[in-house]
C-alpha cells in the first residue's frame, strides 16, 4: 500500500529550527515531485517548498525563502524540511505530497501524508 509518513513536528520557540521527515513507501518515489504544504487554523493550506523528482530544483514560497530548506534522498525514499528562525506564523500542520507535473504548467497531487504538527510559539 501507498504511504507518506511525517515526523518530526513539535513545539519549539521563536527563531528555533526543526526539521521534517517524510517517508514514502509502496509507489516510485524517485518519478515525484515532492512538496511540502502546511495548514494554520482557519486557513488556507499552501505550499511551502517543492523539489523536483531528481532534486535538482527547489522552489519556495516567499515566506519561507531562506529559512527553509527542502531536499530528498531516493535511495531513501525521503524527503526533508528544515526549518530555521520559526516564526509563530510557521505555526501549522505540514503534510508532504507526492506530484506530477501536469501538462498546463500546474502540478497533480497523488499522494498525501497524514501531517504533522508544527507549533512555534513562546
Amino acid at each position: 500500500q501507498v504511504q507518506l509518513v511525517e515526523s518530526g513536528g513539535g513545539l519549539v520557540q521563536p527563531g528555533g529550527s526543526l526539521t521534517l521527515s517524510c517517508a514514502g513507501s509502496g509507489f516510485m518515489f524517485s518519478l515525484y515531485s515532492m512538496t511540502w504544504y502546511r495548514q494554520a487554523p482557519g486557513k488556507e493550506r499552501e505550499m511551502v517548498a517543492r523539489i523536483s523528482n531528481s532534486g535538482g530544483t527547489t522552489e519556495y514560497t516567499d515566506s519561507a525563502k531562506g529559512r527553509f530548506a527542502i531536499s530528498r534522498d531516493n535511495a531513501q525514499s525521503t524527503v526533508h524540511l528544515q526549518m530555521h528562525s520559526l516564526k509563530p506564523e510557521d505555526t501549522g500542520v505540514y503534510q508532504c505530497c507526492a506530484e506530477l507535473p501536469i501538462f498546463s504548467g500546474g502540478y497533480s497531487s497523488k499522494y498525501w501524508g497524514q501531517g504533522t504538527q508544527v507549533t512555534v510559539s513562546t
